[in-house]
């Protein structure tokens, strides 16, 4: 996850509906001052966006698919 107005953590504080589109207010959980509107539908988008809290080492941990093979020497 990638750090956004310098955050990783925000909150829905309030929503609109404008033109047949859906929007969302997102604040940052730990600065209030930082807040923003975005169309409700990128936060379906799991390689942006994802549900609950995440420490930061579990947001530094990558997941290796099962495809790939890991080389211990080069």
């Amino acid at each position: 996850m990638q750090k956004t107005w310098g955050w990783r953590h925000f909150q829905v504080v309030s929503r609109k509906n404008e033109a047949g589109f859906v929007f969302a207010e997102l604040m940052a959980s730990c600065d209030s001052q930082v807040r923003f509107w975005l169309n409700a539908k990128v936060l379906k988008n799991r390689n942006q966006w994802q549900p609950g809290w995440k420490s930061l080492q579990e947001q530094m941990e990558v997941e290796i698919p099962d495809d790939v093979e890991i080389l211990d020497d080069f």
